[in-house]
């Protein structure tokens, strides 16, 4: 893996290769790949297969907003950049303060951590969550949780009815830890939760007692908020509403954690946002505990700042809809030559879940394939569209299709499509 890892800095004769795309997209307009699939990947897959919208490449304007940005301490909260991009996202998901963290996976452990007091204690959450199948497990290392997985009933994303089911109040069954925290995450594997579902859990975690509160995993909670609103027609204000969507989500959960480095293209980053009293300090102190304290935060803060504004807001959220749009053809390309969509999740928002092995393709001949031709794909079949994904990336990966497929195969796959996602025959 080290030898592969360095042969595509290096080039195979050892040359030097262009991998700075300073001024283009680069590399990340071909690739596909995925930073994780639904199921756990195999102990054999290398993990060059397991990247995702994570590859987008800063666009100019960030790298420039680096290069003047403000060079004070955050750990002493003395940085203008820091505190304006906290401010403003606090704002934007109308709460009322925000926390500067290295990574998604920072946010939500921080989250925990602050929310939970003395175990024993238990976290919902669906059984594909980020929180419990690509954080290292550190639910349980750093905040002493009993993690409660759940499966979806519908199959898609968890209800009311889900959480009811699996929750254990504090004066339950004392064989079982109670349940202080219930985490939801939105988009997940590309999927939404509906805004009446987050409402109908949050609403119901606030009237027990105690009150229960609710986590968020948003890290592509901007994807959801665009997918949901719609595109504004001539005339109307596209960013508010974005905003207005935004702010309906935030107000079911106590705190919410947004990616930057994903499909908005920032080089690295996420912010912690909540209004529950105490919570943001406690979380700052817990940051610095786990080694999160900033100083120079300002190279951070500054591309994150620019591409909330660039790549959410600006027209309505344009990008991240074209993204969408992307991973609808791929879909319906799959689809045409005959492939299946993965039941259950097929496509929503930027991910096109490709079943392979129900499409009778191997899994390694898709990734050769898509080699051949360029792209770069993941052997577990979720496609990932970013808005730096072009028309040229779309064909390559068609042409890799032809070639695992073959011609096109009408009435193979008897896939449907209803309610604007694609899966096998139902949902």
């Amino acid at each position: 893996m080290a030898r592969m890892a360095l042969e595509e800095i290096y080039g195979a004769n050892g040359t030097l290769t262009d991998n700075k795309s300073w001024s283009s997209p680069g590399p990340a307009a071909f690739d596909f790949r995925s930073a994780f699939s639904i199921l756990p990947p195999k102990p054999s897959t290398p993990i060059d297969k397991l990247l995702g919208d994570v590859v987008t490449t800063p666009t100019p304007s960030m790298l420039r907003s680096i290069q003047q940005t403000t060079l004070l301490d955050d750990v002493f909260r003395e940085d203008p950049t820091t505190l304006s991009l906290e401010a403003f996202v606090a704002d934007l998901t109308g709460k009322e303060a925000g926390l500067l963290v290295l990574s998604g996976t920072m946010g939500n452990q921080l989250a925990i951590r602050a929310h939970l007091a003395q175990p024993p204690h238990s976290v919902l959450a669906d059984h594909r969550s980020h929180i419990l199948q690509y954080e290292a497990g550190g639910l349980c290392s750093l905040s002493g949780a009993y993690p409660i997985p759940i499966g979806p009933k519908n199959g898609h994303h968890l209800t009311l009815q889900d959480v009811q089911v699996h929750f254990v109040p504090g004066d339950g069954d004392i064989h079982k830890p109670p349940t202080r925290l219930i985490s939801l995450e939105n988009t997940l594997s590309g999927t939404i939760l509906p805004l009446e579902d987050a409402q109908a859990i949050a609403a119901w975690a606030r009237a027990q007692d105690p009150p229960v509160p609710v986590h968020c995993d948003g890290a592509r909670l901007w994807e959801a908020v665009v997918a949901t609103t719609p595109s504004p027609s001539n005339g109307e204000d596209g960013v508010s509403a974005l905003v207005s969507r935004l702010r309906s989500y935030s107000r079911c959960f106590d705190s919410i954690s947004l990616c930057f480095s994903k499909g908005l293209s920032a080089p690295v980053g996420s912010v912690l946002v909540s209004s529950v009293p105490g919570f943001i300090p406690r979380a700052r102190r817990l940051r610095k505990a786990l080694g999160g304290g900033l100083r120079q935060a300002g190279v951070i803060a500054a591309p994150a700042l620019t591409a909330v504004k660039e790549i959410f807001l600006a027209d309505g959220g344009a990008k991240l809809r074209r993204s969408h749009e992307t991973a609808e053809k791929v879909a319906g390309m799959w689809r045409g030559k005959g492939g299946r969509l993965k039941e259950g999740v097929g496509w929503e928002t930027n991910m096109a879940w490709l079943d392979l092995k129900g499409s009778g393709v191997d899994e390694e001949r898709w990734v050769e394939e898509g080699r051949k031709e360029g792209v770069k794909v993941s052997s577990r079949g979720r496609v990932v569209c970013h808005w730096q994904v072009g028309s040229e990336g779309v064909r390559r990966l068609e042409r890799a299709m032809d070639r695992v497929l073959g011609p096109k195969r009408d009435g193979v796959n008897g896939i449907e499509e209803k309610g604007g996602r694609m899966v096998d025959g139902q949902m």
